[in-house]
């Protein structure tokens, strides 16, 4: 335990401006000012470094990109490889694990070691790997490069340790599994095929032992050649030529016949005892045309065999349909008889697998399940019942059923949380599975002592909203909540209209969830919000909508003859926010082109709507559109439900709704928050005289002009995707982003030049700002990343041309300059996303520094709106801008010389929002409820607020808002604020405690709201009054003591990087703050000294996915999304590391190998000599030799744990997990030692009482005995 003693003045730290200024001051942003009376405060802390450790816990969803299927009949798990060099283990549920090459290539096939705790993975880098699976974290034991030739396929039989590789060339190599090395035994292709053969035979597709001779290996090739090679006496026993190629071959357990199946979808059967042509030659799908002949069909690309006991044996195959139609679906055929049942599949098939109830192919197979590997979903048929239904998948797989937009991780919830949401969701489940248990039942695993409850929130691009359980590193889906009932479905539109609608126009943006008072709030594309209330009861109820008009745009501006001598203007401003209740606008009002104004994006039900037990639509509040212009996308949301108020905002303002009387509050922009405490004292502007505000709470606002002109890109994750691996477009001077794009530096001919107190300003806050944009010139079309980027930007000229405008001349500005039109450069509307999950892409084009733009590329997308940077501040010179513009910006509009470029570029973004007790202003003598404000530019502004503590009073009687113009400045933009009382404790927002809305009342007990309060002063009698505020911006932490406002700690988190989550988090009984930055740092800040306790350099930003979807939670646990099918959880705690392997679960567990059925004499006699066959025999080194070197290299694995733990734990580390490894290896084996040994003392002891009673009764008689 670590004791702080800070005195309030003098307090350096790592930041310059250690201090806040008095908004009433008005100073500069960082200006120290004077600090109050000096106060010693003890703080005690209990968290140090060692209590912080990085790694990962367990991946959920389904494998991204899947390429290879196995499984282990005996063990009964099941392996799925991926592109990215990715391994699932699966087993029963709870029984999952995720392997990951560190070569990143991707897995061409998988073959367990049936029972032996082992699986080999074959790679596109055509090295083979061994994973040994006997520890709970597999790793890799041995590794072998080919250098000469590819892998092609694997065959490894079974109870065999030589493992046979086909290779592009046509060769067939053989490793030994135990050394991993190869053997000198090889089967040439040209010793394969005769020696007549003019052509090369391809490369190897096939390899299989006969089930009636294991010294007989059939070979295919990928022209249609059939060998069966005689592993013996080393020559082909015979070969087949076949017309078409080959893809996959199946044996009856019988081995005196196979199945192959070929390109032109057809099945051929062989029979060994004729191999000149086949027997049987079908086409399942293909019909014969009236002219006789056979219609062409699709190559069947895999075929299974399997014979059974009872029946007919089962013929199982993907693809082989005809040409003929369209856009038909993937299908997997089961011929069972003469029975042909297809079954459609909503994926492309990557691979299928039938499950048999031996593992010995010289059986009869009894197959009683089919694996179907899908590109996007997992499923398993039951064969055993007539219909063929599926199994009911037991693992998260459907996370990707529509595309994840947003994520939020809930820990140590309410212990009565999950069941009650279990129950909700359990009404809704599908039906028509099959009633057996789900065949893939290996592994074990328990639920572990250090368990909480823990729930995962995703939303998706369809409006949906999947409540997870996510205790014990486990994940089950709860409850779906569907947010498009709310609305009415969209009208399809034609022509231009058509690229006014969104095509995913409820998508989910932003969650804010309340455990406690079950309030859920979502936040849509469509610039709109749904509260939701939680009953266990159905209702019918019509759904209140509130419209809110928080559009800031630019109005008319006059021209310097109108103003050459005043500084404001005469007539211009921006109007002020708005708010409507009810507006009777219809979408087709507005101008003759169609614009609309006044309206909602969606049309909410204005009817009563039954809505089922669950989460039920109490509220909807939509932002309107203005002018035509599409109404900005909501950046913060924060509801209180003790308070019953939320509170929102965008790039033009906040506003604050009270949704017990579903009234609007506070309506306002972000300027007119300041008062007269602007810290940028920007020009004020005269209001528009023909405008009138509609609630007595909304202001006026000031006018806001725009920057330079940019370009709006909607598109979708995958578009971002390119947008990020296009590695020419990255910029990391300063932002060190990988998904950075590169822009021109500059726009101007002639660099600003700013005086002594700008500069310093400008030091302060060096990270950009961002906002939405959306003055964009022309009508709108849809653009892809990268393509479009590359045709529309040319970073060597340094200028962007617009793909949907036509550049217009610049006319100089004079006393007979042209006069603007209100809304300047006409706003794109909607445009139809790409793909279901659309995001925002802005390029701007700006005189920022390189690093800004990278900055601004990588997180435009992140807030989910275009943002760009504010970099000009107010100067001691008169009003006015640049004289020359940059001829290359073909959207630079004509300026006004009296406007200064404060007033262009100051639009300000509301990031952060938070409801908590806190003091308003520093002569508050008590704790009231207050709104902290956080905005784009780093400013902090606090509103109180006077709410109605009765119940029946709270009902009726309005809640007051006064902004009471406090002003707080940070480096970059505000991400997060939390409270600490004076010990350092977290401070709870006060919550209400949940009671049905839908109960049946008791007239003679009227129920009152119970409200649980976490005031500041009732947890620190002791500590004098006041309490602790930590926020956190994109470059920097601050701790302030309230209700002075004085800084007692700063620190600055990074210098080349900016912050994209951060949080205050519970670990180990104290709080820390935890950050993750965009150069793939995670850290963690003691609180309140804000001393570093861990940095590592764990995910580089790669994707924009990561950044929209990372979060922090309680216990030292975070996720995100690894890729757009997976949820990755990892955690920081060194006691979570600790304790993670008795929390994973066992893959591997002891049993016994089946026995192999009695052939009996005269099948064995006459059914071959498999039994005799030694592989030892004729490919060890004895015999066949050794291997050339330069063929292949072995590479040893290595033992232990995979990850960070590996690499932060050292030599000492790894040995220690060696020898674990060693000793789960040999614990069995010494058990076995054991009872052999009491086994031989039992048989001495038994031998030596034998022969006492022998040597007693050697001499006697019969009847003496």
């Amino acid at each position: 335990m670590k004791k702080f003693r800070k005195v309030l003045d003098g307090l350096t730290t790592s930041s310059p401006g250690g201090t806040i200024g008095s908004p009433s001051s008005g100073s500069a942003a960082g200006t120290p000012t004077s600090a109050p009376t000096p106060k010693e405060i003890d703080f005690q802390e209990t968290l140090l470094s060692e209590n912080f450790q990085l790694c990962k816990t367990v991946r959920h969803g389904f494998p991204y990109q899947p390429t290879a299927l196995a499984f282990d009949p005996v063990q009964k798990i099941l392996a799925v490889g991926s592109r990215t060099g990715g391994i699932r283990i699966l087993g029963r549920p709870g029984v999952d694990c995720y392997c990951q090459h560190e070569s990143g290539a991707a897995v061409l096939q998988l073959q367990f070691l049936i029972n032996e705790g082992a699986l080999v993975t074959a790679c596109a880098d055509d090295t083979l790997h061994l994973w040994n699976l006997r520890q709970r974290r597999p790793a890799v034991l041995h590794s072998l490069k080919f250098n000469r030739e590819r892998i092609t396929f694997c065959h490894l039989p079974f109870m065999s340790k030589w493992l046979y590789v086909g290779t592009e060339r046509g060769n067939t190599h053989i490793v030994n599994i135990e050394s991993f090395v190869l053997s000198g035994y090889v089967i040439m292709w040209n010793k394969a095929i005769e020696l007549a053969t003019k052509t090369h035979p391809g490369p190897v597709v096939h390899l299989s032992d006969s089930p009636k001779d294991e010294g007989k290996l059939l070979i295919g090739f990928e022209s249609g050649t059939i060998v069966q090679w005689d592993l013996r006496s080393k020559k082909a026993d015979f070969r087949i030529y076949y017309d078409e190629a080959i893809h996959s071959v199946g044996w009856h357990h019988e081995g005196k016949q196979f199945m192959c199946s070929h390109s032109d979808g057809s099945l051929s059967m062989w029979n060994l005892r004729n191999t000149t042509k086949p027997f049987q030659v079908t086409f399942p799908h293909g019909k014969i045309q009236k002219d006789g002949r056979k219609e062409s069909c699709k190559p069947i690309l895999k075929v299974e065999y399997k014979t059974s006991r009872n029946s007919e044996p089962f013929v199982i195959f993907s693809g082989g349909l005809s040409y003929d139609k369209a856009g038909r679906r993937p299908t997997l055929t089961i011929m069972h008889g003469k029975a042909i049942t297809v079954l459609e599949m909503d994926y492309p098939i990557v691979e299928f697998m039938a499950l048999c109830e031996t593992p010995y192919n010289n059986e009869v197979q009894e197959p009683y399940a089919v694996v179907v590997l899908l590109e996007k979903d997992l499923i398993v048929v039951d064969l055993t019942q007539s219909n063929f239904p599926v199994f009911e998948n037991p693992y998260p797989m459907d996370i990707h059923e529509s595309p994840v937009t947003c994520t939020a991780y809930f820990a140590d919830c309410p212990p009565d949380i999950i069941p009650i949401l279990y129950s909700m969701g359990a009404k809704h489940k599908k039906t028509g599975y099959s009633h057996k248990e789900w065949p893939v039942a290996g592994g074990l695993w328990t639920l572990g002592s250090n368990t909480y409850p823990e729930i995962i929130l995703t939303g998706h691009a369809d409006g949906s909203i999947k409540f997870w359980d996510a205790s014990a590193i486990t994940l089950q889906m709860l409850y779906k909540l569907k947010t498009s009932k709310a609305f009415e479905k969209p009208k399809p539109a034609e022509g231009r209209a058509a690229e006014m609608v969104e095509e995913d126009p409820f998508a989910v943006q932003m969650v804010s969830w309340c455990p406690h008072s079950r309030i859920f709030c979502v936040v849509g594309i469509s610039a709109h919000i749904i509260l939701y209330r939680f009953s266990k009861y159905e209702a019918s109820a019509q759904i209140v909508s509130l419209e809110v008009r928080l559009q800031c745009e630019t109005e008319d501006m006059v021209t310097p003859s109108e103003s050459e001598n005043n500084p404001c203007f005469s007539e211009s401003g921006s109007r002020s926010p708005q708010a409507h209740h009810q507006h009777p606008a219809s979408p087709g009002s507005g101008t003759p082109e169609g614009n609309k104004d006044s309206v909602p994006c969606i049309k909410v039900k204005d009817r009563m709507v039954r809505v089922p037990p669950g989460y039920q639509a109490e509220l909807v509040i939509q932002l309107l559109w203005a002018d035509g212009e599409p109404p900005q996308q909501i950046t913060s949301l924060d509801i209180n439900s003790a308070y019953g108020l939320l509170a929102l905002g965008n790039c033009n303002g906040l506003a604050v709704v009270d949704y017990l009387q579903k009234t609007i509050l506070l309506c306002a922009s972000t300027l007119d928050l300041y008062g007269a405490a602007d810290p940028y004292q920007r020009l004020t502007r005269s209001p528009r005289r023909n405008r009138q505000s509609t609630s007595e709470f909304c202001m006026r606002g000031l006018s806001n002009f725009y920057s330079d002109s940019k370009k709006r890109i909607r598109t979708s994750y995958q578009s971002l995707t390119e947008l990020s691996d296009n590695q020419q477009s990255v910029d990391m001077e300063r932002s060190k982003s990988p998904t950075s794009v590169h822009y021109p530096t500059s726009l101007h001919n002639e660099p600003r030049i700013h005086p002594e107190p700008v500069a310093s300003l400008r030091a302060s806050h060096c990270s950009p700002v961002f906002y939405l944009l959306d003055n964009v010139k022309g009508p709108g079309r849809k653009l892809s990343l990268p393509t479009d980027l590359k045709t529309d930007l040319d970073h060597v000229n340094g200028h962007c041309t617009s793909p949907t405008s036509q550049a217009k001349p610049r006319v100089p500005m004079g006393p007979e300059g042209p006069r603007l039109t209100r809304r300047g450069p006409g706003r794109p509307p909607f445009r139809k996303a790409q793909s279901a999950a659309c995001m925002e892409v802005s390029l701007p084009v700006s005189h920022t520094e390189v690093g800004y733009a990278s900055r601004r590329a990588m997180l435009q997308q992140f807030h989910g709106v275009t943002m760009y940077s504010h970099d000009e501040h107010p100067t001691s010179a008169p009003y006015c801008w640049s004289e020359r513009e940059s001829r290359e910006n073909s959207f630079s509009r004509s300026r006004s010389s009296s406007v200064c470029s404060i007033d262009r570029d100051t639009k300000e973004a509301v990031t952060t929002l938070q409801f908590g007790e806190s003091y308003g202003r520093k002569s508050d003598a008590m704790p009231t409820p207050c709104l902290w404000v956080g905005t784009s530019l780093g400013v902090v502004l606090l509103i109180p607020m006077s709410i109605p503590t009765d119940q029946e009073e709270r009902m009726d009687e309005p809640v007051t808002i006064g902004p009471s113009g406090t002003v707080l400045m940070l480096k970059g933009s505000v991400l997060r604020f939390s409270f600490l009382d004076c010990t350092g404790a977290l401070i709870q927002s006060p919550h209400e405690v949940w009671r049905d809305p839908n109960a049946s009342e008791d007239p003679d007990r009227p129920r009152r709201r119970k409200l649980v309060n976490f005031s500041p002063s009732s947890s620190q009698d002791n500590c004098g009054e006041g309490h602790l505020a930590v926020v956190c911006s994109e470059k920097q932490a601050k701790v302030l003591l309230m209700p002075s406002q004085s800084c007692l700690f700063v620190h600055n988190i990074t210098d080349s990087s900016f912050v994209l989550r951060a949080d205050v988090v519970s670990v180990c009984n104290s709080v820390c703050l935890a950050c993750f930055c965009a150069n793939g740092h995670v850290m963690t800040l003691s609180l309140p000294s804000l001393r570093p306790l861990m940095d590592v350099n764990y995910l580089p930003l790669t994707d924009m996915r990561i950044a929209r979807t990372f979060c922090f939670t309680n216990g030292g646990q975070a996720l995100y999304l690894s890729s757009p099918t997976e949820i990755q959880r990892i955690t920081y705690s060194q006691e979570m590391c600790d304790n993670l392997q008795e929390m994973l679960g066992e893959l591997f567990t002891p049993i016994e190998t089946p026995e192999a059925q009695n052939r009996g004499f005269l099948k064995g006699f006459f059914g071959g000599n498999s039994h005799n066959f030694d592989r030892e025999e004729l490919f060890g080194e004895a015999s066949a030799g050794k291997a050339s070197r330069s063929l292949a290299q072995h590479i040893p694995g290595q033992v232990g744990m995979e990850g960070m733990k590996v690499a932060a734990s050292g030599v000492m580390g790894d040995l220690a997990r060696a020898r674990v490894a060693l000793d789960e290896r040999g614990q069995r084996l010494g058990e076995l030692e054991d009872r052999t040994a009491l086994m031989m003392t039992s048989a001495e002891t038994f031998s030596k009482h034998a022969h006492e009673l022998m040597l007693k009764c050697k001499d006697k008689k019969w009847y003496q005995l």
